[in-house]
């Protein structure tokens, strides 16, 4: 399925990565605060290039595969964050999200409102069956963060896996598509 031109919320317009958003991507992938709880170290020029040349011909929905959403605000017409949205290789219907964001932007519910964007883009353009995601255990921002948007921990692995010179242990949340209706329902 061909992810739209855009999605918009109040603050937020949420489109696929374009070659243009490099700059932006080093200036907040590259901060020790936002690689602390991620896969990379560091994000330079080559790591943009190499991110932004995967996604161009990418589509959502495609088993197997991530699809990177950018994050615009509205207001400046800046890219602030993106998302990832991993369709499952065997099982087409779930997808495992992230969130990324720039440092200046964290604490201002910006994430939420994104994710609250695609999750509903998720369970009713793509008639996803299942949400999942993961994060390190001490990222309490990231673990209130799915709270809020009504995801049920599932799991706590202890020390699960060798990561950064050492040992990480991560939180587990789901969300299912009849949770997400009941939320929405309850919310008018």
């Amino acid at each position: 399925m061909r992810f739209p031109d855009s999605l918009t919320t109040p603050r937020l317009l949420l489109r696929r990565l374009q070659r243009d958003d490099a700059p932006a991507l080093c200036a907040y992938r590259s901060s020790p605060e936002v690689a602390r709880y991620q896969s990379w170290e560091t994000f330079g020029p080559d790591e943009a290039a190499e991110l932004l040349d995967d996604q161009q011909d990418r589509d959502i929905g495609v088993p197997g595969t991530w699809f990177q959403v950018a994050i615009v605000e509205t207001g400046t017409s800046q890219l602030i964050g993106d998302c990832g949205l991993h369709c499952l290789a065997d099982e087409a219907r779930q997808f495992e999200i992230g969130i990324t964001l720039a440092p200046s932007r964290q604490g201002q519910r910006y994430a939420t409102e994104a994710l609250e964007c695609l999750i509903s883009y998720l369970f009713t353009d793509l008639s996803a069956r299942r949400l999942f995601a993961t994060t390190d255990a001490l990222n309490d921002s990231a673990a209130a963060l799915f709270r809020r948007l009504g995801f049920r921990q599932e799991a706590h692995h202890l020390e699960l896996r060798a990561y950064k010179g050492g040992w990480t242990s991560e939180l587990f949340f789901a969300l299912l598509a009849r949770e997400w209706g009941m939320r929405s329902q309850l919310d008018r």
